[in-house]
């Protein structure tokens, strides 16, 4: 059976990223895309947001990292992302996704992006 899911997809936030000068100066929009395996049950059944990862505060919590520290790749973004997302205990895993789709590429394109998935250790170590 597949896990429980919550997304949150298409969050904007200007970052100063890059392995360019120029990037690192005059910044970009990122478009983040996050996906957390997590049991929905106890929140399905007590009807309280404190038993599920709250979504608001998550969708805070990423976009304080790409407003951030900047980093050369966008890699590395997506790395502190996913520790963000498995921060939360009941996360189980976590895939992000981090579009940069004004990417200094001198040809036209659509977009670039990075996606990881990461497990939570405390999920590695329960199936071991």
């Amino acid at each position: 059976m597949k896990p429980d899911r919550i997304y949150l997809r298409g969050l904007t936030v200007k970052g100063y990223h890059g392995v360019f000068d120029f990037e690192r100066r005059e910044g970009q929009d990122f478009v983040i895309d996050a996906e957390l395996e997590l049991d929905l049950g106890p929140a399905a059944a007590s009807d309280e947001v404190t038993d599920t990862v709250h979504y608001g505060e998550l969708a805070e919590s990423l976009a304080a990292v790409v407003a951030g520290e900047p980093v050369n790749l966008i890699e590395t973004l997506a790395q502190r992302l996913a520790d963000v997302c498995l921060a939360d205990g009941r996360v189980r895993a976590a895939t992000v996704t981090v579009h940069k789709p004004q990417a200094p590429i001198p040809l036209q394109f659509s977009d670039v992006a990075v996606i990881i998935r990461r497990e939570s250790d405390r999920d590695r170590r329960g199936r071991s």
